[in-house]
């Protein structure tokens, strides 16, 4: 029997797989760092928090997860052509011994197994528009081009320095990074306007974790971007995590297996809601591996982590998976 590891390398390189790749578990994602420690996140149902970039965010019951909170005294930068004056980044150099506690947990993982994993949220889009508000940053794009891009700069260089910090502390071998980049039914830009702003930066952050041998990097954007997977693959995206089914996964799979993998399938709330049933979950995963197949492919949950918003999707999830790998690999 292959290790999880192995068995995401044979199915994301179109070998021999001897079962499903089981949502996340081949990644023991290392979440947190001193950056993050000081980073305050909200608690779901919890107050507001203001976080190490100013921005204040909430985590609402019954929700993925957490937002930006933009009401107008809420907005951190104001202006995005002085831009400089609002938008401080937070620093990512620590003394070793506030690492120690992460590096120890990187140190635990059996490397033959699992990946050792860093992640990193937001985004660099999503950061954009956490700062200035979505709509906001969204005409940017239009009427501020030219300091938007110095912004992206900015955060790109920032996501620079704290690759380094975590590849020299953790020696990552896999990265899970977060930036949705649509709807369920469009991209948030058109794919002219994506690769002008926003590939050079994910080209360069990216090729940097790959140049310190990280083997695997997974984005997740669980949204519509079919579109934007020829940019995925020229940034070196090995995963596309969090695919929705409208992006019509099989055809993906067809034109680009070989060169980039879809992890998701099984849209979030299909099976995440009040009421779910195990019914629903067996018949989403039935439907998502018969579909997809079983090379370039990983059943998973759109939504950007091993969790659920309710209690017990993720599991049913895990041992439907399961179910039609013994049905489906004989």
């Amino acid at each position: 029997m292959l290790t999880k590891r192995q068995n995401l390398l044979e199915t994301i390189h179109g070998g021999n797989p001897d079962r499903f790749v089981n949502q996340f578990e081949p990644f023991a994602i290392i979440r947190n760092s001193p950056y993050m420690i000081n980073n305050a996140a909200p608690v779901k149902g919890g107050p507001r928090v203001v976080n190490a970039w100013g921005v204040t965010l909430e985590f609402p019951e019954g929700t993925p997860g957490a937002f930006p909170v933009h009401t107008e005294d809420k907005i951190v930068c104001k202006d995005i052509e002085n831009w400089r004056d609002y938008v401080h980044a937070p620093k990512v150099h620590y003394d070793e011994s506030d690492w120690t506690p992460f590096v120890e947990q990187a140190k635990a993982v059996d490397r033959k197994e699992q990946f050792v994993t860093g992640m990193v949220f937001p985004g660099i889009f999503e950061q954009c528009h956490y700062l200035l508000e979505i709509q906001n940053c969204l005409l940017d794009f239009y009427v501020e081009p030219d300091s938007l891009k110095e912004l992206i700069d900015y955060i790109a260089n920032w996501e620079l320095d704290y690759a380094k910090e975590i590849c020299d502390h953790y020696h990552i071998d896999a990265l899970f990074h977060h930036d949705d980049w649509g709807t369920q039914r469009s991209t948030f830009m058109s794919v002219d306007m994506f690769r002008e702003f926003l590939l050079p930066a994910y080209k360069a952050v990216y090729g940097y974790y790959k140049e310190r041998g990280v083997e695997v990097i997974v984005h997740h954007s669980d949204s519509y971007a079919a579109t934007l997977v020829p940019s995925m693959i020229e940034m070196q995206m090995d995963i596309w995590q969090g695919v929705m089914v409208s992006n019509d996964i099989p055809s993906l799979i067809k034109q680009y297996g070989g060169q980039i993998s879809f992890m998701g399938g099984i849209d979030s709330a299909s099976v995440d809601h009040p009421g779910w049933t195990c019914e629903e979950v067996a018949k989403e995963v039935e439907r998502a591996t018969k579909e997809c197949g079983k090379h370039y492919f990983i059943p998973c949950a759109s939504q950007g982590g091993p969790m659920s918003t309710f209690p017990g999707v993720y599991q049913a999830l895990t041992e439907e998976i399961d179910r039609q790998s013994k049905l489906q690999f004989k």
